[in-house]
């Protein structure tokens, strides 16, 4: 089973509109609602790849209920802790020539909510995977990752965790089994990388001499690097398509990892998998479903050693 924990799950609220101008009035051509998060968004993606999943973390409110209700709806099984206080936020996505987000603050979470949440992941098993995933909220622990991932290895977990900045970096001596940072991410933690795949892989491996296994970098348009803990460091130049939106496209690279790896894929087509996954996220309208990652697949290129 692949657990994923979501810490802030949200409403995502998609408007899609021709000119966007602000402190204007502007009118939708179109608008959708989806339950998200990056764990959920996970979670999703692999339920459409036929990967066993359950999705937890906490919800709040009215909104909240609905998070739960459209969440049912896709069939992805669930266990959110519900707090009796604040509500779960609503991201805004505004998708015009470029895409604007206003994102919620969202609840408040107590430390005894972190704690059910902590004594629930005992549950789990070596054959399983735990996917920590997302920023930290406001309130909780800037080390919460770093204690998850030490209370579940004890277990044989295997884990995947995509944040940043303290709530990385702190996790990192926890020898997580894969991180997935962006440029941005790990710029800021080894103090600026060079954007070309030699200087990403070698910033990667200084990550992994700080405890990381694998690592998956994702480059934006320029594509994504995974450096295996025990392999040559490959780069893969991203897909061409139409780019609809990028909600999501990290979450389903993620999901694209697990599953070759759930599959005994080798490194190299785990990275094309891995990227065939993200921009089929990028180049649909939400997350993708299976055709369209199979769809991309086919006109993704093969990952080169650096």
């Amino acid at each position: 089973m692949i657990y994923t924990v979501t810490l802030n799950p949200s409403l995502d609220y998609l408007v899609y509109t021709d000119t966007f101008r602000a402190g204007k009035l502007c009118r939708t051509s179109g608008e959708t609602l989806h339950p998200g998060g990056k764990g959920v968004n996970v979670s999703l993606v692999c339920a459409v790849l036929g990967l066993p999943t359950r999705a937890l973390g906490f919800i709040a409110g009215r909104t909240g209920a609905l998070f739960a209700s459209l969440l049912a709806e896709t069939g992805v099984e669930y266990d959110f802790c519900r707090l009796d206080e604040g509500m779960t936020r609503i991201n805004v996505k505004v998708c015009a020539r470029e895409q604007t987000e206003l994102n919620g603050a969202g609840p408040q979470i107590p430390p005894e909510a972190l704690e059910r949440l902590a004594e629930a992941l005992d549950m789990l098993g070596e054959d399983d995977w735990l996917v920590l995933s997302g920023s930290v909220p406001a309130g909780v622990p800037a080390d919460i990752y770093a204690r998850l991932l030490e209370r579940v290895h004890k277990n044989g977990v295997r884990t995947v965790l995509d944040t940043s900045g303290d709530a990385l970096k702190n996790a990192l001596p926890c020898a997580p089994d894969l991180i997935k940072p962006n440029l941005d991410e790990l710029d800021a933690l080894v103090g600026g990388a060079p954007h070309n795949p030699a200087g990403i892989a070698a910033c990667a491996r200084e990550l992994q001499a700080a405890g990381a296994k694998d690592i998956l970098i994702s480059c934006g348009a320029q594509g994504a690097v995974l450096v295996p803990a025990d392999g040559l460091a490959l780069y893969l130049e991203a897909t061409q398509g139409e780019v609809v939106q990028s909600v999501g496209s990290g979450d389903s690279m993620a999901a694209g990892w697990l599953y070759a790896r759930a599959n005994g894929l080798s490194a190299a087509e785990t990275l094309r998998y891995a990227v065939a996954a993200g921009s089929a996220a990028a180049f649909s309208e939400w997350l993708p479903n299976r055709a369209k990652i199979e769809e991309t697949l086919a006109k993704t290129g093969m990952p080169q050693p650096i």
